[in-house]
């Protein structure tokens, strides 16, 4: 049973930086960028948060995502620590 076991550990483990989250530029990536980078932001979110930005200029603060429809203060906190507004920030 172990043997079967370590296999599967092991492509879990080697699985799990594809699901992690990628730093984004939320001021200038396009929607694809920003939904394969954020976790729980599909395209329809992305989609959402682009056409926010074009309507209401850049985002200021991380906080100020969570205004865009579809995208919650869970999502944003969640993903924090890979959201960029511009350079090293």
């Amino acid at each position: 049973m172990l043997r079967k076991l370590v296999p599967l550990a092991l492509a879990l483990f080697l699985s799990l930086p594809v699901l992690a989250s990628t730093p984004v530029n939320v001021n200038t990536a396009d929607a694809v960028t920003i939904a394969k980078s954020l976790d729980g932001v599909g395209p329809a979110k992305a989609r959402a948060i682009v056409a926010y930005r074009k309507a209401h200029g850049h985002f200021k603060r991380v906080e100020d995502l969570a205004r865009v429809k579809g995208i919650g203060k869970a999502t944003v906190e969640h993903n924090r620590k890979d959201i960029r507004l511009g350079a090293g920030k």
